[in-house]
Protein backbone atom coordinates (compact mmCIF):
# COMPACT_ATOMS: atom_id res chain seq x y z
CA UNK A 1 0.00 0.00 0.00
CA UNK A 2 1.45 3.41 -0.56
CA UNK A 3 1.14 4.89 2.31
CA UNK A 4 1.40 9.07 2.38
CA UNK A 5 1.68 11.56 5.95
CA UNK A 6 0.19 14.75 6.18
CA UNK A 7 -0.67 17.74 8.79
CA UNK A 8 -3.47 19.88 9.22
CA UNK A 9 -2.42 22.69 11.31
CA UNK A 10 -4.43 25.64 12.69
CA UNK A 11 -5.49 28.09 10.49
CA UNK A 12 -5.44 25.61 7.38
CA UNK A 13 -8.57 24.89 4.94
CA UNK A 14 -9.97 20.96 6.12
CA UNK A 15 -11.71 21.24 2.66
CA UNK A 16 -8.43 21.94 0.49
CA UNK A 17 -6.71 19.07 2.46
CA UNK A 18 -9.68 16.53 1.80
CA UNK A 19 -9.23 17.57 -1.63
CA UNK A 20 -5.78 16.72 -1.66
CA UNK A 21 -6.09 13.47 -0.08
CA UNK A 22 -9.14 12.65 -2.68
CA UNK A 23 -6.54 13.44 -5.63
CA UNK A 24 -4.17 10.63 -4.17
CA UNK A 25 -6.50 7.86 -5.45
CA UNK A 26 -5.56 7.33 -9.50
CA UNK A 27 -8.78 9.08 -11.41
CA UNK A 28 -10.52 6.79 -13.80
CA UNK A 29 -10.32 7.54 -17.59
CA UNK A 30 -13.29 9.01 -19.23
CA UNK A 31 -15.56 5.96 -21.21
CA UNK A 32 -18.53 8.32 -21.63
CA UNK A 33 -18.09 8.03 -25.48
CA UNK A 34 -17.61 4.44 -26.05
CA UNK A 35 -20.40 3.29 -23.31
CA UNK A 36 -22.78 5.89 -25.17
CA UNK A 37 -21.67 3.88 -28.37
CA UNK A 38 -23.08 0.58 -25.98
CA UNK A 39 -25.53 1.86 -24.86
CA UNK A 40 -26.67 2.88 -29.08
CA UNK A 41 -26.03 -0.89 -30.18
CA UNK A 42 -28.50 -2.50 -27.45
CA UNK A 43 -31.02 0.02 -28.17
CA UNK A 44 -31.19 -0.69 -31.70
CA UNK A 45 -30.11 -4.51 -31.81
CA UNK A 46 -31.24 -5.78 -28.59
CA UNK A 47 -30.37 -8.98 -27.92
CA UNK A 48 -28.29 -9.81 -30.60
CA UNK A 49 -26.11 -6.43 -29.14
CA UNK A 50 -25.35 -7.62 -25.69
CA UNK A 51 -24.99 -11.82 -26.48
CA UNK A 52 -22.26 -10.16 -28.87
CA UNK A 53 -20.66 -8.05 -26.62
CA UNK A 54 -21.22 -10.62 -23.43
CA UNK A 55 -18.69 -12.86 -25.99
CA UNK A 56 -16.17 -9.91 -26.72
CA UNK A 57 -15.97 -8.57 -22.86
CA UNK A 58 -16.50 -11.41 -20.36
CA UNK A 59 -16.58 -14.99 -22.39
CA UNK A 60 -12.95 -14.65 -24.39
CA UNK A 61 -15.24 -15.23 -27.49
CA UNK A 62 -17.05 -18.47 -26.06
CA UNK A 63 -21.04 -19.00 -26.55
CA UNK A 64 -22.28 -17.88 -23.25
CA UNK A 65 -25.52 -19.26 -21.91
CA UNK A 66 -28.63 -17.69 -22.32
CA UNK A 67 -29.31 -14.57 -21.11
CA UNK A 68 -31.76 -15.22 -18.52
CA UNK A 69 -30.71 -17.64 -15.86
CA UNK A 70 -33.54 -20.75 -15.29
CA UNK A 71 -35.08 -21.96 -11.93
CA UNK A 72 -33.89 -24.95 -12.32
CA UNK A 73 -30.35 -23.42 -12.21
CA UNK A 74 -31.18 -21.53 -9.59
CA UNK A 75 -32.58 -24.24 -7.21
CA UNK A 76 -29.40 -25.93 -7.91
CA UNK A 77 -27.08 -23.59 -7.07
CA UNK A 78 -29.20 -23.02 -3.92
CA UNK A 79 -28.70 -26.80 -3.19
CA UNK A 80 -24.94 -27.16 -3.48
CA UNK A 81 -24.24 -24.04 -1.51
CA UNK A 82 -21.80 -24.35 1.59
CA UNK A 83 -23.89 -24.89 4.71
CA UNK A 84 -21.76 -22.35 6.31
CA UNK A 85 -22.24 -19.55 3.99
CA UNK A 86 -25.98 -20.61 3.07
CA UNK A 87 -26.23 -19.73 7.25
CA UNK A 88 -24.06 -16.60 6.84
CA UNK A 89 -26.33 -15.39 3.45
CA UNK A 90 -29.64 -15.78 5.79
CA UNK A 91 -28.27 -14.05 8.50
CA UNK A 92 -27.11 -10.83 6.27
CA UNK A 93 -30.22 -10.98 4.95
CA UNK A 94 -32.23 -11.13 8.08
CA UNK A 95 -30.44 -8.31 9.20
CA UNK A 96 -30.87 -6.13 5.99
CA UNK A 97 -34.43 -6.97 5.93
CA UNK A 98 -34.96 -5.35 8.98
CA UNK A 99 -33.06 -2.22 8.92
CA UNK A 100 -34.48 -1.57 5.29
CA UNK A 101 -38.23 -1.73 6.77
CA UNK A 102 -37.39 0.40 9.04
CA UNK A 103 -36.60 2.82 6.37
CA UNK A 104 -40.02 3.31 4.91
CA UNK A 105 -42.13 6.32 6.39
CA UNK A 106 -45.36 5.38 7.12
CA UNK A 107 -48.04 7.79 5.39
CA UNK A 108 -49.27 10.86 6.60
CA UNK A 109 -51.98 13.21 6.10
CA UNK A 110 -52.44 17.09 6.92
CA UNK A 111 -55.44 19.29 6.74
CA UNK A 112 -53.82 23.05 5.79
CA UNK A 113 -55.50 26.42 7.22
CA UNK A 114 -57.85 26.80 4.38
CA UNK A 115 -59.12 23.51 4.39
CA UNK A 116 -57.36 21.75 1.80
CA UNK A 117 -56.43 18.28 3.01
CA UNK A 118 -53.17 16.46 1.53
CA UNK A 119 -52.36 12.95 2.00
CA UNK A 120 -48.76 12.35 1.25
CA UNK A 121 -48.93 8.26 -0.27
CA UNK A 122 -46.26 6.22 -1.32
CA UNK A 123 -45.82 3.24 -3.23
CA UNK A 124 -42.90 1.10 -4.84
CA UNK A 125 -42.01 0.86 -8.40
CA UNK A 126 -42.71 -1.85 -10.42
CA UNK A 127 -39.60 -3.14 -11.63
CA UNK A 128 -36.05 -2.89 -9.99
CA UNK A 129 -32.67 -3.94 -11.14
CA UNK A 130 -29.38 -5.00 -9.11
CA UNK A 131 -26.50 -4.86 -10.66
CA UNK A 132 -23.43 -6.68 -9.51
CA UNK A 133 -20.13 -6.91 -10.49
CA UNK A 134 -18.07 -9.79 -12.08
CA UNK A 135 -14.13 -9.40 -12.13
CA UNK A 136 -12.36 -10.65 -9.77
CA UNK A 137 -14.49 -12.85 -7.33
CA UNK A 138 -18.46 -13.32 -7.33
CA UNK A 139 -20.16 -10.48 -4.76
CA UNK A 140 -23.23 -11.92 -3.24
CA UNK A 141 -22.93 -9.60 -0.37
CA UNK A 142 -23.97 -7.13 -3.24
CA UNK A 143 -27.19 -9.34 -4.24
CA UNK A 144 -27.95 -9.52 -0.62
CA UNK A 145 -28.04 -5.70 -0.14
CA UNK A 146 -29.79 -4.83 -3.13
CA UNK A 147 -32.96 -7.82 -3.69
CA UNK A 148 -33.75 -7.89 -0.41
CA UNK A 149 -34.00 -3.94 0.49
CA UNK A 150 -35.88 -3.78 -2.86
CA UNK A 151 -38.03 -6.22 -1.38
CA UNK A 152 -38.91 -4.45 1.90
CA UNK A 153 -39.79 -2.01 -0.28
CA UNK A 154 -42.52 -3.80 -1.83
CA UNK A 155 -41.28 -4.17 -5.23
CA UNK A 156 -42.64 -7.01 -6.72
CA UNK A 157 -40.40 -7.57 -9.81
CA UNK A 158 -36.65 -7.71 -8.88
CA UNK A 159 -33.92 -8.66 -11.73
CA UNK A 160 -30.00 -9.51 -10.62
CA UNK A 161 -27.70 -8.93 -13.45
CA UNK A 162 -24.03 -10.77 -13.15
CA UNK A 163 -21.16 -10.66 -15.86
CA UNK A 164 -20.99 -14.69 -16.70
CA UNK A 165 -17.35 -15.53 -16.65
CA UNK A 166 -15.15 -17.00 -19.43
CA UNK A 167 -17.17 -20.35 -19.57
CA UNK A 168 -20.30 -18.03 -20.47
CA UNK A 169 -21.86 -19.55 -16.76
CA UNK A 170 -22.85 -16.87 -14.01
CA UNK A 171 -21.25 -18.00 -10.33
CA UNK A 172 -23.61 -20.03 -8.79
CA UNK A 173 -22.91 -18.64 -5.54
CA UNK A 174 -24.30 -15.37 -7.02
CA UNK A 175 -27.60 -17.65 -8.47
CA UNK A 176 -27.63 -18.90 -4.94
CA UNK A 177 -27.54 -15.65 -3.38
CA UNK A 178 -30.05 -14.43 -5.59
CA UNK A 179 -32.40 -17.80 -4.67
CA UNK A 180 -32.03 -17.25 -0.96
CA UNK A 181 -32.99 -13.09 -1.42
CA UNK A 182 -36.14 -13.74 -3.29
CA UNK A 183 -35.36 -12.07 -6.90
CA UNK A 184 -37.72 -12.60 -9.24
CA UNK A 185 -35.05 -13.08 -12.42
CA UNK A 186 -31.81 -13.51 -12.92
CA UNK A 187 -29.58 -12.53 -16.14
CA UNK A 188 -25.78 -13.61 -17.08
CA UNK A 189 -24.66 -10.15 -18.33
CA UNK A 190 -22.51 -7.38 -17.45
CA UNK A 191 -21.43 -4.06 -17.97
CA UNK A 192 -22.89 -1.29 -20.53
CA UNK A 193 -24.47 -3.62 -22.32
CA UNK A 194 -26.70 -5.19 -19.09
CA UNK A 195 -27.28 -1.62 -18.11
CA UNK A 196 -28.58 -0.67 -21.62
CA UNK A 197 -30.50 -4.00 -21.75
CA UNK A 198 -32.11 -3.02 -18.33
CA UNK A 199 -33.08 0.44 -19.51
CA UNK A 200 -34.28 0.31 -22.59
CA UNK A 201 -35.41 -3.65 -22.52
CA UNK A 202 -34.39 -6.25 -25.42
CA UNK A 203 -36.61 -9.31 -26.54
CA UNK A 204 -35.40 -11.49 -23.59
CA UNK A 205 -35.03 -8.35 -20.91
CA UNK A 206 -38.13 -6.43 -19.59
CA UNK A 207 -37.40 -2.49 -19.43
CA UNK A 208 -36.85 -1.72 -15.82
CA UNK A 209 -37.97 1.55 -13.52
CA UNK A 210 -34.66 1.50 -11.32
CA UNK A 211 -31.08 0.11 -11.68
CA UNK A 212 -28.99 0.38 -8.35
CA UNK A 213 -25.74 -1.00 -7.62
CA UNK A 214 -21.77 -0.89 -7.89
CA UNK A 215 -19.76 -1.91 -11.04
CA UNK A 216 -16.81 -0.59 -12.96
CA UNK A 217 -16.43 2.80 -14.85
CA UNK A 218 -18.16 1.19 -18.20
CA UNK A 219 -21.09 0.06 -15.33
CA UNK A 220 -21.27 3.81 -13.59
CA UNK A 221 -21.22 5.72 -16.51
CA UNK A 222 -23.55 4.04 -18.31
CA UNK A 223 -25.87 4.94 -15.65
CA UNK A 224 -25.72 8.34 -15.45
CA UNK A 225 -25.87 8.05 -19.54
CA UNK A 226 -29.18 6.33 -19.05
CA UNK A 227 -30.49 8.29 -15.97
CA UNK A 228 -34.02 10.07 -16.90
CA UNK A 229 -35.05 6.94 -18.61
CA UNK A 230 -34.82 4.85 -15.29
CA UNK A 231 -33.82 6.17 -11.92
CA UNK A 232 -30.76 4.92 -10.42
CA UNK A 233 -29.03 4.97 -7.09
CA UNK A 234 -26.18 7.16 -7.90
CA UNK A 235 -22.60 7.40 -9.44
CA UNK A 236 -20.53 4.33 -7.64
CA UNK A 237 -17.01 5.48 -7.40
CA UNK A 238 -13.86 3.88 -5.85
CA UNK A 239 -14.22 2.68 -1.75
CA UNK A 240 -12.97 4.93 0.55
CA UNK A 241 -12.74 4.95 4.65
CA UNK A 242 -11.68 7.24 7.18
CA UNK A 243 -11.02 6.42 10.80
CA UNK A 244 -10.62 8.96 13.04
CA UNK A 245 -8.62 8.06 16.55
CA UNK A 246 -8.57 9.85 19.74
CA UNK A 247 -7.66 7.99 22.87
CA UNK A 248 -7.44 4.24 21.66
CA UNK A 249 -5.01 2.07 22.98
CA UNK A 250 -2.29 0.24 21.19
CA UNK A 251 -4.60 -3.20 20.78
CA UNK A 252 -7.53 -0.63 18.91
CA UNK A 253 -4.95 1.06 16.99
CA UNK A 254 -3.66 -2.68 15.74
CA UNK A 255 -7.59 -2.98 14.60
CA UNK A 256 -7.59 0.22 12.71
CA UNK A 257 -4.61 -1.30 10.93
CA UNK A 258 -6.45 -4.43 9.51
CA UNK A 259 -9.66 -2.28 8.82
CA UNK A 260 -7.69 -0.12 7.18
CA UNK A 261 -6.35 -3.26 5.12
CA UNK A 262 -9.65 -4.75 4.60
CA UNK A 263 -11.18 -1.55 2.62
CA UNK A 264 -7.92 -1.61 0.81
CA UNK A 265 -8.68 -4.96 -0.60
CA UNK A 266 -11.39 -3.47 -2.78
CA UNK A 267 -8.67 -2.25 -5.61
CA UNK A 268 -5.97 -0.37 -6.59
CA UNK A 269 -8.17 2.98 -6.60
CA UNK A 270 -9.67 2.52 -3.17
CA UNK A 271 -8.45 4.91 -0.54
CA UNK A 272 -8.23 4.75 3.53
CA UNK A 273 -7.33 7.55 5.61
CA UNK A 274 -6.37 7.43 9.20
CA UNK A 275 -6.92 10.79 10.75
CA UNK A 276 -5.68 10.99 14.94
CA UNK A 277 -4.01 14.42 17.05
CA UNK A 278 -1.81 11.65 18.19
CA UNK A 279 1.44 11.32 16.45
CA UNK A 280 2.26 8.23 18.62
CA UNK A 281 -0.91 6.57 17.10
CA UNK A 282 0.02 7.71 13.24
CA UNK A 283 3.76 6.38 13.75
CA UNK A 284 2.23 3.19 15.01
CA UNK A 285 0.53 2.68 11.95
CA UNK A 286 2.84 3.46 9.88
CA UNK A 287 4.68 1.13 11.15
CA UNK A 288 1.62 -1.57 11.34
CA UNK A 289 0.89 -0.79 7.14
CA UNK A 290 4.70 -0.45 5.99
CA UNK A 291 4.61 -3.53 4.21
CA UNK A 292 1.16 -4.64 3.48
CA UNK A 293 0.22 -6.61 0.10
CA UNK A 294 -2.60 -4.94 -0.44
CA UNK A 295 -2.92 -2.40 -3.19
CA UNK A 296 -4.98 0.92 -2.50
CA UNK A 297 -3.64 4.39 -1.60
CA UNK A 298 -3.30 5.07 2.28
CA UNK A 299 -2.88 8.70 3.63
CA UNK A 300 -2.19 9.49 7.91
CA UNK A 301 -3.06 12.59 8.81
CA UNK A 302 -2.38 14.41 12.38
CA UNK A 303 -4.49 17.52 13.93
CA UNK A 304 -4.07 19.79 16.54
CA UNK A 305 -6.95 18.37 17.86
CA UNK A 306 -10.36 15.99 17.30
CA UNK A 307 -12.26 19.42 16.25
CA UNK A 308 -10.11 19.87 13.56
CA UNK A 309 -10.07 15.97 12.91
CA UNK A 310 -13.78 16.08 12.54
CA UNK A 311 -13.61 19.46 10.52
CA UNK A 312 -11.53 17.34 7.95
CA UNK A 313 -14.27 14.34 8.25
CA UNK A 314 -16.16 16.21 7.56
CA UNK A 315 -14.76 17.72 4.65
CA UNK A 316 -13.71 14.74 2.92
CA UNK A 317 -16.94 13.24 3.49
CA UNK A 318 -16.55 9.83 3.45
CA UNK A 319 -18.16 6.56 1.85
CA UNK A 320 -16.92 4.96 5.54
CA UNK A 321 -16.08 6.32 8.51
CA UNK A 322 -14.71 4.81 11.62
CA UNK A 323 -14.81 6.51 15.21
CA UNK A 324 -12.42 4.71 17.33
CA UNK A 325 -11.34 5.97 20.98
CA UNK A 326 -13.40 7.94 23.46
CA UNK A 327 -12.32 11.23 22.48
CA UNK A 328 -13.24 10.09 18.58
CA UNK A 329 -16.50 8.76 19.59
CA UNK A 330 -17.61 11.38 21.44
CA UNK A 331 -17.77 12.96 18.26
CA UNK A 332 -20.59 10.75 16.89
CA UNK A 333 -23.49 13.39 17.08
CA UNK A 334 -22.16 15.78 15.21
CA UNK A 335 -21.41 14.00 12.22
CA UNK A 336 -23.53 14.90 9.45
CA UNK A 337 -21.15 13.99 6.23
CA UNK A 338 -20.83 10.02 6.02
CA UNK A 339 -22.36 7.20 3.76
CA UNK A 340 -22.25 5.09 7.12
CA UNK A 341 -21.14 5.77 10.74
CA UNK A 342 -19.24 3.05 13.01
CA UNK A 343 -18.65 3.85 16.31
CA UNK A 344 -16.40 1.96 19.07
CA UNK A 345 -13.35 -0.84 18.33
CA UNK A 346 -16.10 -3.61 17.65
CA UNK A 347 -17.65 -1.57 14.63
CA UNK A 348 -15.40 -2.58 11.97
CA UNK A 349 -17.01 -1.23 8.64
CA UNK A 350 -16.27 -5.20 7.37
CA UNK A 351 -19.25 -5.80 9.59
CA UNK A 352 -21.16 -3.43 7.36
CA UNK A 353 -20.27 -4.39 4.23
CA UNK A 354 -21.94 -8.08 5.05
CA UNK A 355 -23.77 -8.74 8.06
CA UNK A 356 -24.52 -5.72 10.55
CA UNK A 357 -27.72 -5.08 8.58
CA UNK A 358 -26.84 -1.39 7.31
CA UNK A 359 -26.20 -1.17 3.23
CA UNK A 360 -23.09 -1.63 1.71
CA UNK A 361 -23.80 0.38 -1.73
CA UNK A 362 -23.08 3.89 -0.04
CA UNK A 363 -22.00 7.43 -1.38
CA UNK A 364 -18.33 7.62 -2.61
CA UNK A 365 -15.80 10.44 -3.79
CA UNK A 366 -17.68 12.91 -1.06
CA UNK A 367 -20.98 12.39 -2.12
CA UNK A 368 -22.09 11.48 1.28
CA UNK A 369 -22.33 15.76 1.42
CA UNK A 370 -26.14 15.41 -0.39
CA UNK A 371 -26.47 11.66 -0.92
CA UNK A 372 -27.42 8.20 1.00
CA UNK A 373 -27.13 4.61 1.36
CA UNK A 374 -29.28 2.28 -0.78
CA UNK A 375 -32.24 2.12 1.36
CA UNK A 376 -35.81 1.35 0.41
CA UNK A 377 -36.84 4.87 0.00
CA UNK A 378 -34.33 4.19 -3.80
CA UNK A 379 -37.23 2.04 -4.42
CA UNK A 380 -40.49 3.77 -3.46
CA UNK A 381 -42.14 7.20 -4.90
CA UNK A 382 -43.99 9.89 -2.93
CA UNK A 383 -46.73 11.16 -4.00
CA UNK A 384 -49.12 14.15 -2.68
CA UNK A 385 -53.34 13.47 -3.26
CA UNK A 386 -54.41 16.80 -2.49
CA UNK A 387 -58.69 16.90 -2.28
CA UNK A 388 -60.18 21.26 -2.00
CA UNK A 389 -63.35 21.31 -0.98
CA UNK A 390 -65.52 24.53 -2.13
CA UNK A 391 -64.65 26.14 1.11
CA UNK A 392 -60.58 25.68 1.10
CA UNK A 393 -61.27 26.84 -3.14
CA UNK A 394 -62.69 29.77 -2.04
CA UNK A 395 -59.74 30.23 0.38
CA UNK A 396 -57.12 29.50 -2.12
CA UNK A 397 -58.44 30.99 -5.33
CA UNK A 398 -57.91 34.76 -4.36
CA UNK A 399 -53.31 33.88 -3.63
CA UNK A 400 -53.87 31.79 -6.17
CA UNK A 401 -55.13 34.04 -9.21
CA UNK A 402 -52.44 37.10 -8.41
CA UNK A 403 -49.18 34.95 -8.43
CA UNK A 404 -50.57 33.19 -11.92
CA UNK A 405 -51.93 36.64 -13.41
CA UNK A 406 -48.45 38.35 -12.37
CA UNK A 407 -46.18 34.74 -13.88
CA UNK A 408 -48.82 35.60 -17.24
CA UNK A 409 -50.97 32.47 -17.12
CA UNK A 410 -54.26 34.13 -17.71
CA UNK A 411 -56.22 30.36 -18.01
CA UNK A 412 -54.57 29.33 -14.74
CA UNK A 413 -56.37 31.69 -13.09
CA UNK A 414 -59.50 31.56 -14.48
CA UNK A 415 -59.28 27.94 -13.69
CA UNK A 416 -59.14 28.92 -10.15
CA UNK A 417 -61.86 31.52 -10.41
CA UNK A 418 -64.09 29.30 -11.52
CA UNK A 419 -63.39 27.11 -8.46
CA UNK A 420 -64.93 30.51 -6.67
CA UNK A 421 -67.77 30.93 -8.93
CA UNK A 422 -69.31 27.35 -8.52
CA UNK A 423 -69.09 28.44 -4.32
CA UNK A 424 -70.66 31.47 -5.20
CA UNK A 425 -67.94 33.86 -3.98
CA UNK A 426 -67.67 35.10 -7.33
Amino acid sequence: MRLERRTLIDGSDPAALATELRALAPGGASVATAVGEILAQVRERGDAAVLELTRRHDTGGAEPEPLRVSEEELAAALAALDPTVRAGLELAIANVRVLAQAGIDPEVAVTLPQGQRIALRESPVTRAAIYVPGGRAPYPSTVVMGVVTARAAGVEQIAVCAPPGPDGVAHPLILAACALAGATEVYRMGGAQAVAALAYGTATVAAVDVIVGPGNLWVQEAKRQVFGEVGIDGFAGPSDLLVLLAGAPREHVELVALDLRAQAEHGADSLVVAVSPETAVLDALAELLAAVPEAGVGALVETPDVDRALALSEAFAPEHLQLIGPAAEALAPRVTRAGCLFVGAGSATAFGDYVAGSNHTLPTDGAARYASGLSARHFRRRMAEVRIDAAAAAALAPAGISIARAEGFDAHAKSMQARMRENGTS
